[in-house]
């Protein structure tokens, strides 16, 4: 007799089968991203040509030649794919800068390549429209601030790795290298999108350098030093701060001067005395005069 099992054995599915499966999965991936990316280039070239982003959806299926049904698979409208040329452009220019910034010899050298970087990304150029940066992330920034931050991801994520790098290197003072990496990028991006300071009677841009040197002043700490400064503060510093401000100098009075004070006010304190001394006196002259 041959022995029964007592639970059915799973038979494992064929290499062959699980091959064709996953070259299934991969032609319909790479169908898939070619569909999305003839969506995005017709979404561009409609920018381009309109010099906005008001544009419809038909339009965009009508110019990729794809159907409204392959859209709809893809982006739930118009804003998800305005959202996609957004992110798509911002991890573009995160992985020029990274490129570019590596010819920096030290850390800080390489940071503010990358900031000059992003500065002159984000400044307007005269007779060239960037309606996605100019019109789109501004209202995404108003009604969407987290998708907005989930962009700017790849950036920040490098921005990041310079600031640490630089502490590390003791070149800067940052407690919070991601925060400080987030107030270096924004105030590059949004200086250099902002009008020109007033000074005087004539505005006056504000360059990349003074960008710099702002951030810079930052990140090395207060005395402007290049390495780390530490404050150890000791069990007799609230004494010392207490020496720094004196308390109001007085002087004791010698006994000539109490003295001096008594006799000055002694004078006030027999003036009640002396008042009821004349009061008796009366009564007893009056009291002394005959009876009519």
């Amino acid at each position: 007799m041959s022995a029964v099992p007592a639970e059915p054995v799973e038979t494992p599915e064929p290499a062959w089968r699980q091959r064709a499966v996953e070259r299934s999965t991969r032609a319909a991936k790479l169908r898939a991203e070619q569909r999305v990316q003839r969506f995005l280039d017709a979404a561009q070239e409609l920018i381009a040509d309109k010099g906005t982003t008001d544009f419809t959806v038909q339009e965009v299926v009508e110019r990729s030649r794809q159907s409204l049904r392959s859209f709809y698979q893809h982006f739930d409208g118009k804003h998800e794919l305005l959202l996609a040329l957004f992110e798509d452009a911002l991890s573009k220019s995160a992985a020029e800068i990274r490129e570019r910034a590596a010819a920096g010899r030290d850390p800080l050298e390489r940071l503010k390549i990358a900031v000059d970087l992003l500065y002159a990304s984000s400044t307007p150029r005269a007779g060239q429209q960037s309606p996605l940066f100019t019109d789109f992330a501004i209202q995404l920034l108003v009604t969407h601030p987290d998708q907005v931050a989930t962009a700017h991801l790849p950036l920040l994520a490098y921005f990041t790795e310079l600031v640490e790098e630089a502490v590390a290197a003791g070149q800067a003072v940052a407690a919070k290298p991601r925060r400080t990496a987030s107030l270096i990028m924004q105030t590059a991006m949004f200086t250099a999108q902002a009008p020109a300071a007033p000074v005087g009677a004539h505005p006056s841009p504000i360059t990349a350098e003074e960008v710099w040197a702002f951030c810079l002043g930052g990140l090395r700490g207060p005395g402007g030093t290049q390495t780390p400064v530490t404050t150890t503060v000791t069990e007799d510093a609230p004494a010392t701060t207490r020496k720094a401000a004196p308390a109001k100098k007085t002087t004791a009075a010698t006994p000539q001067k109490r003295t001096a004070a008594a006799k000055k006010a002694a004078p006030a304190k027999k003036a009640a005395p002396a008042k009821k001394a004349t009061a008796g006196k009366a009564a007893a002259t009056k009291a002394a005069r005959p009876q009519s």
